[in-house]
Formats: structure tokens, C-alpha cells, sequence
């Protein structure tokens, strides 16, 4: 017995996607494939072998981290008389004109935990219960991502 984690409401234009009652049962045809509404969506409705996709999902918080593992900074040099500034920023602002620091400067500061998007993965398998993908994944291991079919 399997148990919903989550549950998704996905709205759709009727201008595009037109809703057909048929038998009493309100249903939207997208393609070849009619689901009614209400009814649980799997992969194999919507995804095929070789699709091009594009994930949507929040990646891993880092936390605070400095401007060499944020930015990518290259740091102090480890001679020259420096024994504790290897992996600080440097200077940060410039001389009398302006005599200020930019809004938008790298620093220091909160890392991760954005929302990415990966495009151009392509679906490798199939199943009722999930999907293969070749390439990455944004997020972390058991997390809730947005696939979309990339036309």
C-alpha cells in the first residue's frame, strides 16, 4: 500500500485543454493520452524513452559559507607574512571615488537552498513509479522535484 507524500494540483487553460465530460466523468485530453479528472498520474502517461526534460527542485543548503567555497575566490597567498588571512576576501571597496562598496558585491554569506533548473536531461527508463534520467539532479536524496518535457 502506497502513501501520498504529497499531492500537486496542476491547473490547465481550458482555452487549450478543454475539459470533455463523457459518461458522467469529466476528463482532459493532452496528446493520445485522456486522464480523468481526479485520477492519479504516473510516468508512463506523460513520459516516453529519449525525452528531453527539464527539473525543477530546490538544492541543498550549505549555510554560511565564505567567499572562496561560495564564489570561488582564489584566496591570500600562504607567504608573505600572512599566517591567518589564506581564505579571506581581500579588499572589498575602493579609494576616495567612490569611497563606497557596490550593492551586489560577493561576500560572505548563505549558500544553497535555491530553487534550480536542470534542461536537457534526457528520460532513460520508464515505470508506473518513477523515472530514470541521465545527468544530475538538483536536491537532496528523497526530495520533491518538478518535472516538465522540454518540445
Amino acid at each position: 500500500m502506497d502513501i501520498l507524500q504529497y499531492i500537486q494540483e496542476f491547473r490547465f487553460d481550458p482555452k487549450v485543454l478543454p475539459v470533455v465530460e463523457t459518461e458522467g466523468k469529466k476528463s482532459i485530453t493532452f496528446g493520445e493520452v485522456t486522464v480523468a479528472i481526479g485520477e492519479e498520474l504516473n510516468p508512463t502517461l506523460l513520459f516516453a524513452l529519449k525525452d528531453a526534460i527539464a527539473v525543477t527542485a530546490t538544492s541543498k543548503g550549505k549555510g554560511f559559507q565564505g567567499v572562496v567555497k561560495r564564489h570561488a575566490f582564489k584566496g591570500g597567498s600562504k607567504t608573505h607574512g600572512q599566517s591567518d588571512r589564506q581564505r579571506a576576501p581581500g579588499s572589498i571597496g575602493m579609494s576616495t571615488t567612490p569611497g563606497r562598496v557596490f550593492k551586489g558585491k560577493r561576500m560572505a554569506g548563505r549558500m544553497g537552498n535555491e530553487t534550480v533548473t536542470i534542461k536537457g536531461l534526457n528520460v532513460v527508463e520508464v515505470t508506473t513509479t518513477g523515472l530514470v534520467l541521465s545527468g544530475l539532479v538538483p536536491g537532496a536524496i528523497g526530495g520533491l522535484v518538478r518535472i516538465k518535457r522540454i518540445s
